[in-house]
């Protein structure tokens, strides 16, 4: 496959690998991620037509992210994996939202969790972490172990944010809290 794929985008594949036996690894440039995805879910011969996983991996030891997409062809049963490293300054990459709808909370995971920008991403923001989370992004290899700010400021912060940014108000209802209503 990584003939093909060479023969019709050049030197946007940097390369492949073969790990745990038989799982076939593509090294792609960033920047044309998304026309080969496309094509490995539309071209008939391979149809990579379900996207397993999203998630990224910050090695530490070379300043950046490696973005991984997990693909499976059901009609082939073939796995496929694709690896796309983004460096530290520019850590963007196309979303693949429109080609399999599940990548919608995927990339929100990485973005969340690594600082990766999904451009084109219909709704990116935080999933995990708190919506004003000041600290930055936990799997990074960067982060701190018991995060950025010290003991003393993590808990002030907790304690000034309004709890209803958080609960819904049934939620607050049914912990005996009567929401604020800013209309009254």
């Amino acid at each position: 496959m990584t003939e093909q794929l060479t023969a019709i985008f050049g030197s946007a594949i940097v390369g492949s690998e073969v790990q745990c036996g038989d799982q076939e690894v593509l090294f792609v440039e960033p920047a044309q991620s998304r026309e080969i995805l496309e094509w490995l879910k539309d071209n008939e011969e391979h149809s990579y037509d379900l996207l397993l996983d999203v998630t990224a991996v910050d090695y530490g030891s070379v300043p950046g992210v490696q973005v991984v997409y997990q693909l499976w062809s059901i009609i082939h049963k073939k796995l496929l994996r694709i690896k796309c490293s983004l460096p530290e300054n520019r850590l963007k990459i196309r979303t693949v939202v429109d080609l399999w709808s599940c990548a919608n909370w995927l990339e929100r995971e990485v973005f969340d969790l690594f600082g990766v920008d999904f451009v084109g991403h219909p709704d990116l923001r935080r999933i995990l972490m708190p919506k004003n989370y000041s600290e930055g992004h936990p799997l990074r290899k960067t982060f701190p172990l018991r995060g950025k700010f010290s003991r003393e400021k993590q808990t002030k912060i907790a304690l000034e944010q309004d709890y209803e940014d958080y609960y819904r108000p049934e939620q607050l209802g049914a912990l005996g809290i009567e929401p604020v209503n800013d209309a009254d």
